[in-house]
């Protein structure tokens, strides 16, 4: 049996690890914080550069809302400056529907196909936008999209006269793009490999059976994608802040302005920057929900 000053001791024991413990987590709480906002500071000083406060360059104009980075932002500069067309979309590699290229075009009024090879992902974007889908402005379609397959794929499932495709297949992404037949979306997102810098044209060899091991082995550098894309009728007119998508627009809807030239990869490349994500994220997880667009929203 334990006396009286040892049962007290053992409560003012336990009570100063209880206090340790919650400083423990309050210090990991202000350091993740002061860490963000350092990240926050890099990206705007990235922004307020001389290089990128050129007003025809889209980083200024990019933001997240339901995109990886600022692509849903510099999405819809480089719409308001081409015009919209008649609103419609194609993501290959969509995923599970809250983090890709279009979700947020989706809630601007746009119409679109979702392809995605996953189907654990393909249940998962079904769930989610179920009530987008059941109003027919969205389809989700299982399918695993290949070079053989991507014309019949397309020929099925896109429109005539399509505003925008998106891929994003963590590997053969380049082999499927130049299989494409005809290629003619006025607007091309396409994942790039930021590790090899301006002037290296590099390809992963096509595999069917790659899947994306969380490695820097995948995809297409933006030298290559620039090269198989202006031979395709297309110019690059700027990548994401993170290196991760490069933004190409067809020829006869390019100038400058309201674009930057040179369209090459040596004038638009951005590093690899995924260390930044985290400056990007609004704090809770993404959701969606029933939702109205206000009549007098300025999309409209």
């Amino acid at each position: 049996m334990k006396s009286g000053w040892q049962e007290r001791f053992t409560r003012m024991s336990e009570k100063l690890g209880e206090n340790t413990r919650a400083l423990a987590a309050g210090a990991g709480r202000l350091a993740q914080a002061a860490h963000l906002a350092q990240l926050q500071d890099h990206r705007r000083a990235l922004l307020e550069s001389a290089r990128n406060s050129d007003g025809r360059r889209l980083l200024q104009h990019g933001y997240r809302v339901y995109s990886q980075g600022d692509e849903d932002g510099i999405i819809r500069e480089i719409f308001r400056r081409i015009g919209e067309g008649a609103r419609n979309f194609v993501e290959i590699g969509a995923g599970a529907g809250l983090e890709n290229n279009t979700l947020f075009l989706l809630i601007q009024g746009w119409r679109g196909v979702w392809i995605e090879g996953s189907p654990r992902r393909v249940a998962e974007a079904q769930k989610n936008l179920a009530s987008a889908i059941a109003g027919g402005r969205l389809r989700v379609e299982p399918h695993f999209v290949t070079a053989p397959n991507v014309n019949a794929t397309l020929q099925r499932l896109a429109p005539a006269e399509l505003d925008l495709l998106s891929i994003d297949l963590d590997g053969n992404d380049y082999h499927v793009l130049r299989s494409i037949e005809p290629l003619r979306p006025r607007v091309i997102v396409a994942e790039y490999n930021a590790k090899f810098p301006p002037g290296v044209a590099w390809v992963m060899e096509y595999n069917e059976a790659h899947r994306w091991d969380g490695s820097d082995y995948f995809g297409a550098s933006l030298q290559a994608l620039e090269t198989l894309l202006v031979s395709r009728g297309y110019a690059l007119v700027g990548c994401s802040l993170l290196g991760t998508n490069a933004f190409f627009v067809r020829h006869d809807l390019v100038s400058d302005p309201p674009f930057c030239s040179p369209f090459t990869a040596e004038n638009h490349y951005e590093p690899p920057r995924y260390f930044l994500l985290p400056a990007f994220r609004s704090g809770f997880p993404a959701g969606f929900g029933p939702y109205r667009v206000l009549d007098d929203a300025p999309w409209r």
